[in-house]
């Protein structure tokens, strides 16, 4: 992708001329197909996401090759590590995402759901019921996983989808929307129920922004640049999806045999995802104790350190070492990098976080219930862990299904955006000669 404004080259008039009209044509046929998903079944549309599934599984050595051309130039311009393993798909990658999609399809269907209602003194039912948004708008980058997320969730929600994938992962979309549409059409519904803007590049992007009254909503998943850039320049309505500051803290009461586990994984399980903790805390009272284990087993997984003074003290002889800044304790690393900082107590660890958070997802271990009480309640971020990873704040992990990405914003929606997120409600009002008197 990318809609980033630093250093970008004049905006061709041309250009966006041809995207408005191309982008246009396409909301345009989406909310067409968006109107016939509206009325379809839930068995109709759950069989189209088995279908997708099964083609994708198929077609999984055709989106390889693809998805290989596009790991290849991007490594060669320097993509970071962990940014290229975010972009890479396999066979089991490929295997993992249609089983997300067939998971999709044995979750309940939230179209129709009531969410309240109730019968009024004078004769009135009135009930609050889930209906699709219509056609929802992605501009993500890097992640080839994302278009069939975005898909699968669209679909079984009643919508239909206009995508914006970005050029370090065109290849791959290219060859995956390709597949979707076909197994929609396979299905008899409309293929143009999903489809990508990609070919008019970042002129696509700022026309999807401008299409108000064709697309309902717009969700921006990336790094800050590219979320801010969406938020200040769309005039379609914005769930604004969230960078992953996120922090674990090891509590005076912690259990430590229990943390260091946790502590590893919540950093190397998967580095370049927004649910990683970029900052480790620990309470002064078991630094002494915790840290010479916790940074030998994060400096043989090859984590860099960056520390205050304390933290410093217990790096290994062979670990990898820097003083720790105030752009440390904000930094969204994505990559085999930590901040560590030793805290005088849960109040300096609060606080610390309330400083530094992108409102992602925090985490304590500790076995103090009061630890636990004022963690909870007293930081506002969109996921809290208590003695668990933070990479559980997934759609998929946490019993959603696949998820559209991580809402850090207050409105409508907040943490993992599965299906009942991609829904607005309509009131019914059933009366019988009903007049207001």
């Amino acid at each position: 992708m990318s809609v980033q404004t630093d250093q970008q080259p004049a905006v061709d008039p041309t250009a966006d001329e041809r995207a408005q009209a191309g982008v246009t044509e396409l909301a345009v046929r989406a909310r067409t197909a968006a109107r016939a998903l509206r009325s379809a079944t839930t068995a109709t549309k759950d069989a189209a996401l088995h279908g997708i599934a099964d083609a994708l599984v198929a077609a999984a050595a055709e989106i390889t090759a693809a998805n290989a051309l596009d790991v290849q130039r991007e490594s060669a311009a320097g993509m970071s590590p962990g940014l290229v393993d975010r972009l890479r798909l396999d066979e089991a990658r490929i295997r993992g995402i249609a089983d997300a999609v067939r998971e999709l399809a044995a979750l309940p269907d939230p179209v129709g759901e009531v969410v309240r209602g109730q019968t009024l003194p004078n004769g009135l039912t009135v009930r609050q019921t889930r209906v699709p948004m219509g056609v929802v708008g992605m501009i993500y980058e890097a992640r080839p996983n994302v278009t069939v997320d975005a898909a699968g969730l669209a679909l079984k929600s009643g919508n239909a989808v206009l995508l914006r994938g970005g050029s370090a992962a065109e290849e791959s979309n290219a060859v995956i929307v390709r597949v979707l549409r076909e197994a929609l059409a396979a299905a008899g519904l409309p293929a143009d129920a999903v489809a990508s803007v990609d070919a008019y590049g970042r002129a696509g992007a700022r026309a999807l922004m401008r299409a108000r009254g064709l697309v309902d909503v717009l969700v921006p998943r990336g790094g800050t640049g590219l979320i801010q850039t969406v938020v200040r320049e769309s005039v379609v309505p914005v769930i604004e999806t969230g960078v992953g500051n996120c922090h674990l803290y090891v509590d005076a009461s912690a259990d430590l045999a229990q943390a260091l586990p946790i502590v590893i994984n919540a950093k190397t399980q998967r580095v370049g995802v927004c649910n990683t903790i970029e900052t480790l805390l620990v309470h002064q009272d078991v630094a002494a104790e915790f840290l010479p284990s916790a940074l030998s087993a994060l400096a043989t997984a090859g984590v860099h350190i960056h520390g205050d003074e304390t933290a410093a003290a217990h790096v290994p002889a062979d670990g990898q070492f820097s003083p720790a800044t105030e752009e440390d304790w904000g930094a969204e690393y994505l990559s085999l990098d930590l901040a560590v900082r030793v805290v005088p107590d849960l109040d300096a660890a609060l606080e610390h976080i309330r400083t530094w958070s992108s409102g992602h997802t925090e985490a304590i271990c500790t076995t103090d219930v009061r630890s636990v009480q004022r963690f909870t309640t007293e930081l506002d971020s969109a996921a809290l862990m208590v003695n668990a990873s933070t990479r559980f704040t997934d759609g998929g992990q946490l019993g959603l299904g696949a998820e559209l990405g991580i809402s850090t914003q207050k409105l409508h929606a907040r943490g993992p955006m599965g299906l009942a997120e991609l829904t607005t409600t309509t009131w019914i009002v059933q009366g019988d000669g009903h007049i207001r008197p």
